[in-house]
């Protein structure tokens, strides 16, 4: 099963949380903190995997999360990083952020992309020590993991496109050019799926071609199969258009060729000016007279134009070497820049760490989920620890919407179940 779409979610793993401890040996006194240091979450990386050509395992597994750092321990000792979660893809595969669209990346090359980074380890109490402050009782939280809904998208790398009618002979082209063996029948439609192929010009010298399954009249508008394989040309570099020049099914090429011109220029304008090539295909079965006509329209396009036989092999190695000619002149395969992130998306990230405060009873009930993980890490009978937790509020801004809002030195204030008393 050919899949091109799927939608998946993934999750770097969570910084581990610093330690408090204290350190105690035999005739040692006040040996100190000695809390160590939380370990990095796991990152998510994305991989090429050549031996993947469709993304039909996305469709079963659809929720992939990284390992979390583990918590720092006593004698200084930090905690293991996790280790990261490699995701294999195809070439080709684009990473959108489900919420906004936004390109992530276009993993078409042969390094990791890091798409969602694991948190950093949180600092144990061995940091805190001051000379005023000798017996610090807490630590930081570890940072949570980057997480995204991601849409996945495969547009093949390819540098040359088979496109055209269905039944115009594309399969048998591109099974007599190279090692490619797609299904071959007299039929519309006998092609259901992209077919790549590796055609070999000579020993040094190669290029990937591949068999877009037939196009027809209001494919860009989704009509008949092509629509769903019309991403796959917009990578190619050069455009091969197969017409059936014998007219043996009661087309006109001439129509074939500006319908299917029509089609790609709709789907994208840019696509509609890539080079092409024209390929005559079934000119066995052509009339002289018809090939003729035909050739004269085409040149007169600035299209070159080759008359073929898929079946009887005629044409297609001057074919073949005209591709090569031309791909020598034209810029490589197009590699997408991911997008910079938008206004929208740093404004969201800032609302993170927003806090809402409302009044019920004469209680203040603080809604911040970015202090959970803070609150695990205080011990609220120490003093210093509870002065580390008021700094958080004073610095998030907490405090300061309290005070405007008429809080009194006495008044109750719940954060997640936790209540104490106001002070200034």
């Amino acid at each position: 099963m050919f899949v091109d779409k799927a939608r998946i979610t993934i999750k770097a793993g969570n910084g581990g949380n610093g330690a408090v401890s204290f350190h105690r040996e035999k005739y040692v006194n006040a040996g100190g903190p000695d809390g160590g240091d939380g370990g990095k979450g796991g990152d998510v990386v994305f991989v090429v995997d050549d031996n993947m050509s469709t993304l039909v395992d996305f469709r079963y597994k659809r929720k992939f999360a990284a390992e979390n750092g583990q918590n720092g321990g006593s004698n200084r000792c930090s905690g293991r990083s996790a280790e990261d979660l490699i995701i294999k893809v195809p070439r080709g595969t684009l990473l959108r952020d489900s919420e906004t669209g936004r390109l992530l990346a276009d993993i078409s090359g042969d390094r990791p992309y890091v798409i969602a980074k694991g948190g950093r380890g949180g600092a144990g109490n061995q940091h805190f020590a001051t000379a005023t402050r000798q017996i610090p009782r807490f630590a930081k939280p570890g940072i949570p993991g980057e997480s995204y809904d991601l849409t996945m998208e495969l547009k093949l790398l390819a540098d040359v496109g088979l496109v055209g009618f269905p039944n115009v002979g594309k399969s048998t082209l591109i099974s007599v050019v190279s090692a490619a063996k797609p299904k071959i029948a007299n039929y519309h439609f006998t092609t259901l799926s992209p077919v790549l192929g590796v055609v070999k010009l000579d020993e040094h010298k190669s290029f990937v071609m591949a068999d877009i399954p037939g196009l027809i009249e209001g494919a860009s508008e989704g009509v008949g199969l092509g629509h769903e394989f019309l991403r796959h040309v917009d990578r190619c570099r050069l455009i091969v258009h197969v017409v059936d020049v014998s007219g043996i099914e009661g087309r006109d090429p001439v129509e074939d060729f500006h319908a299917i011109n029509r089609e790609l220029r709709n789907f994208s304008e840019e696509l509609a000016n890539r080079p092409q090539i024209v390929a005559a295909n079934k000119c066995d079965m052509a009339a002289p007279e018809q090939i003729e006509a035909f050739r004269t329209f085409v040149e007169n396009q600035g299209i070159p134009f080759f008359e073929i036989s898929a079946a009887t092999t005629q044409g297609t190695r001057e074919l073949v070497e005209e591709v090569g000619k031309r791909l020598d002149t034209l810029p490589p395969i197009t590699e997408y820049e991911p997008e910079p992130i938008s206004v929208e998306e740093l404004e969201a990230k800032k609302s993170a760490k927003q806090f809402e405060i409302t009044v019920e009873n004469g209680v203040y009930y603080i809604d911040a989920p970015f202090l959970e993980p803070v609150l695990s890490t205080v011990n609220m009978e120490d003093y210093e620890s509870l002065q580390y937790f008021q700094r958080v509020l004073r610095f998030s801004g907490i405090i300061d919407k309290l005070e405007e809002m008429g809080i009194q030195e006495g008044d109750t204030v719940d954060i997640f179940g936790l209540q104490f008393d106001f002070v200034k």
